[in-house]
């Protein structure tokens, strides 16, 4: 598998690395680390002719001071490559931040890891607004690393009988390990969760029920330990109350969900789920 890792230089894009040799993949990824330079993103809107402001030399220090920069987080970076056990390339590129991960993400990349956050809004890079960017946009899987790696133990998977949760089910079954090594041959522990509306028709909680019963029956087959948590009420609420009580490490969601006739809007519910989780968000596309 081809991981793409977004990188600014700051711990966010560090861990956009880790994560992904800490991921109990099934085939060790190769990674294609990405530092942007935004020179453009210098210039505000409204600095048209900066010679006359009398800004543009002490923009040209910036730029060679964000230069200096990329120089460093290449070699840091490929350092951490090497540490994580993980092969792969450093790319450093001018451009803009969004706009250059995604021209990235396009060429043969299964998986986006990117930070939560990024360097302040001082050094120009601002991974936390493109991690919502991405999220909508990138043409493949992203996963949004919200803290330091560790081990990946306990998984809740969110779905609602849509396509894009049948995507995650497969992303999980064909690239997660279910007994990864270092984890004392235990299974990975994985919370199938699926959030009903309050609404009156025992039809709808028994096809939930049968439904999350399918994709219980699909992870334990697999190897994954397996547990069910049907809930009642808004699907992103719900969801992160799943995800604390049961200590997960990674929640795993389709980009989109069911339209308003399905009541079930994963598409939304992603955004929230990358802002307000407290671990990391895997969002399949």
């Amino acid at each position: 598998m081809k991981v793409l890792a977004a990188t600014d230089g700051s711990k966010y894009g560090r861990w956009a690395i880790e994560w992904v040799a800490q991921m109990p993949f099934t085939v060790r990824p190769v990674v294609r680390a990405l530092h942007v330079v935004d020179v453009a993103g210098l210039r505000a809107p409204f600095m048209i002719q900066p010679m006359i402001v009398g800004t543009e030399r002490y923009l040209q220090d910036e730029i060679k001071r964000m230069e200096a920069s990329a120089k460093t987080v290449k070699k840091q970076t490929e350092t951490l490559l090497k540490e994580s056990g993980l092969s792969g390339t450093v790319i450093v590129e001018r451009g803009g931040v969004a706009a250059s991960i995604m021209k990235h993400a396009k060429r043969g990349v299964s998986l986006l890891s990117i930070g939560s956050r990024g360097l302040d809004a001082l050094d120009r890079f601002m991974l936390g607004s493109v991690s919502n960017h991405a999220i909508h946009h990138a043409p493949c899987s992203v996963l949004v690393v919200k803290e330091a790696p560790r081990p990946v133990r306990r998984i809740l998977l969110a779905i609602d009988g849509s396509p894009a949760s049948d995507k995650a089910v497969r992303f999980l079954l064909r690239h997660v390990n279910p007994i990864p090594d270092g984890l004392d041959h235990e299974p990975v522990m994985v919370t199938i969760a699926h959030v009903m509306p309050y609404l009156k028709y025992p039809e709808l909680r028994e096809a939930g029920n049968m439904l999350v019963q399918r994709y219980v029956d699909k992870a334990a087959k697999a190897g994954f330990q397996v547990s069910e948590s049907m809930r009642l009420g808004k699907p992103a609420d719900e969801i992160l109350t799943a995800a604390k009580r049961e200590k997960a490490d990674l929640i795993v969601t389709g980009a989109k969900g069911l339209g308003a006739i399905g009541r079930v809007l994963l598409g939304s519910v992603s955004t929230r789920l990358v802002q307000h989780a407290a671990c990391s968000v895997l969002v399949v596309r």
